[in-house]
């Protein structure tokens, strides 16, 4: 085994560039970037790390809980099977990574102990450098 790889010999899964990240660089507003790109996972992390910073934390929820499944629809169809890495250096990957945490961060703000616990350690299983960057 060479220095990178993963214990489970299961590769890495890079997900393709996301236009929305365009959008959203460019200062469009993240509610219009994921009416233009629903499937974006990276415009609904957005929008609920905005809600939660806001205090807003049953619209934070519900944003990452969508940001959560378009993330993982994405990385179904580029081959992910419900585990091996998801790595933060991918650019790409931080959308999905991003709704991940703030679902974890979301459930915790309602008291969905047991959705917290699954998120974080979802993140966790799928790259340690995301959850130590977005503080799980």
């Amino acid at each position: 085994m060479t220095a990178g790889q993963n214990l489970l010999g299961i590769p890495p899964t890079n997900l393709p560039d996301d236009p929305a990240a365009a959008k959203l660089e460019e200062g469009v507003h993240p509610e219009q970037v994921a009416a233009a790109y629903p499937t974006s996972s990276l415009a609904w992390a957005q929008l609920a790390e905005d809600a939660l910073a806001d205090g807003l934390t049953v619209q934070g929820y519900a944003y990452a809980r969508t940001g959560y499944h378009r993330g993982l629809d994405a990385l179904r169809k580029n081959g992910w099977r419900g585990q091996g890495p998801v790595p933060w250096s991918h650019e790409p990957n931080r959308g999905v990574l991003r709704a991940f945490a703030a679902l974890a961060h979301a459930a915790a703000a309602i008291g969905e102990t047991d959705e917290q616990q699954r998120c974080t350690q979802l993140l966790r299983d799928s790259s340690a450098e995301a959850a130590a960057q977005l503080g799980l």
